[in-house]
């Protein structure tokens, strides 16, 4: 991807880090690479880039890997994030479970950890979140070496905390979560919500991969839209976007919500109506191959109304491409994504399409947990303007 023109008035300091982050970007999608490589593909200069090599050396973010020989003169030498040296954190907060990710810069999952709670308010969980460096430490990440954490809770998120309507996390509403979590960790915060954390872990483990712009329909316990324009999640203005589950689909009881229609809720429900108890992913993988009337029902409720939701994302987003991934079964969410009816009048039904309009996500059932982890290694691979200090 060439590089963008940076804006008027860009000082010299918020070019170097918009550049920093175009190098470290390619090393992190190609794996590896030599300096003209890098040139051509970021649209600067081999001495810029030669700059950059050599700072991010000094600083231990990059690392020689070898040479590759070229048509001529001497084989480049080629260059990779060092693996081992920077780490981020994801912190996933459900309401019976603290979920934790640790992610290496340098591409490799490091270790994953599942606590229980005995609530979700703020006196049990932040007791949790501190541990989570020793835990970490014990299957060998070491804590100095995490860049930031980033935190899922379910619900609309906002600025200062969460919205009246995030009922699932009790006592919440009066705490500034990024501070006390802060606090907790100490490290730097990025608080989203779930579904689009489990976009970026998209993005930068799975199924969107070296793309740019994309939605991702998740399934948590309800269903929820995650956003990325231009290698970056859009929040909203008050870091609420992507409330999906709330827009109206039409059925033939009448018009009801998307949510009510298609989610894991709602599936659980519908299985148990049978007298079935299926609450974990395991359980519902396996009513998925016994195939019980309920299940097949649902496949076709929530298809119907997940093309209706289909229609409004690529209408108003124009994305490269739709991914839907979340904590159901992958055979189930493969299936569902096959029997989706995607819209004729969309704006993403062209002949020239590079990929398909709707695919399955790979980051599995735990895509917010790695997600929020994702987060912060999005952050340091991006190319983005900063004001200079």
């Amino acid at each position: 991807m060439v590089s963008k023109p940076l804006p008027p008035g860009s000082n010299a300091e918020r070019s170097r880090t918009y550049n920093i982050g175009l190098v470290l970007g390619h090393l992190h999608r190609e794996g590896e690479a030599g300096r003209a490589e890098i040139a051509r593909a970021s649209g600067l200069s081999t001495q810029a880039v030669s700059n950059i090599i050599a700072h991010l050396l000094d600083e231990g973010w990059v690392e020689e890997t070898g040479r590759r020989a070229g048509q001529r003169g001497l084989p480049a030498v080629t260059y990779a994030i060092r693996c081992g040296a920077h780490t981020a954190l994801g912190v996933e907060i459900r309401p019976d479970a603290v979920l934790a990710a640790w992610i290496d810069l340098g591409g490799p999952i490091l270790h994953k950890e599942r606590i229980a709670l005995p609530s979700a308010r703020p006196e049990d969980v932040l007791p949790i979140i501190a541990q989570l460096p020793e835990l970490g430490a014990r299957a060998g990440v070491d804590h100095a070496t995490v860049i930031g954490a980033g935190v899922v809770m379910p619900g609309p998120v906002g600025q200062t905390g969460l919205s009246d309507r995030a009922t699932q996390l009790p006592g919440w509403g009066d705490v500034a979560p990024e501070a006390a979590l802060a606090d907790a960790l100490g490290v730097a915060i990025k608080l989203e919500n779930d579904a689009n954390a489990a976009a970026m872990a998209e993005r930068i483990l799975g199924a969107a991969q070296g793309l740019g712009t994309f939605a991702c329909l998740y399934f948590g316990a309800g269903v929820g839209l995650g956003l990325v324009h231009e290698g970056v999640v859009f929040s909203g203005a008050f870091g609420n976007a992507g409330e999906i589950g709330h827009i109206p689909v039409v059925t033939a009881a009448g018009q009801r919500s998307l949510e009510s229609q298609a989610s894991r809720v709602t599936l659980v429900r519908a299985l148990a109506a049978d007298g079935i108890d299926a609450r974990t992913v395991a359980d519902l993988t396996t009513q998925y191959h016994g195939r019980p009337a309920a299940l097949s029902t649902w496949l076709d409720t929530a298809a119907e109304a997940l093309g209706q939701a289909v229609q409004v994302i690529e209408n108003m987003l124009d994305p490269e491409t739709i991914v839907m991934t979340g904590a159901l079964p992958a055979p189930l969410l493969a299936e569902l994504v096959d029997r989706v009816p995607l819209p004729e009048l969309s704006v993403s039904n062209r002949a020239d399409r590079a990929r398909p309009r709707l695919v399955v996500g790979q980051a599995g059932p735990r895509a917010a947990t790695l997600g929020a982890a994702a987060l912060v290694v999005n952050s340091a691979i991006s190319p983005r303007l900063v004001d200079a200090q």
